[in-house]
């Protein structure tokens, strides 16, 4: 199911983005933002946050940055053996309480 989200997300940011381009309040936009949720969260989660934030990228809101908050385990994150080749990061996370950490995209990739 996850997949099937991601495709219809690659499918709309490849095609339909073209004709709404700029209008997005935030930053990332809407669609990148359902794109990371997705990856990172649960089914649930991520179509619950998904449906928050575009139901408040109008007018009447402000907008603005607006990062994916995702709960991680910090020992799961830890590095088991260590390695000398160059690895590339796809996300950045930052701490903001307890587990919960915004998630960034490197700019890298």
């Amino acid at each position: 199911m996850r997949k099937l989200a991601l495709w219809f997300l690659a499918i709309y940011q490849k095609f339909f983005t073209l004709l709404g381009y700029g209008s997005c309040r935030y930053y990332p936009t809407c669609s990148e933002y359902a794109k990371w949720q997705f990856e990172k969260n649960s089914l649930i989660k991520a179509t619950f946050f998904t449906f928050k934030r575009v139901l408040t990228c109008n007018q009447l809101f402000i907008g603005g940055i607006d990062y994916p908050i995702i709960k991680c385990n910090e020992n799961k994150n830890k590095l088991q053996k260590i390695s000398i080749k160059k690895i590339k990061v796809k996300y950045w996370y930052v701490k903001k309480e307890n587990n919960n950490y915004f998630l960034l995209k490197s700019f890298e990739n």
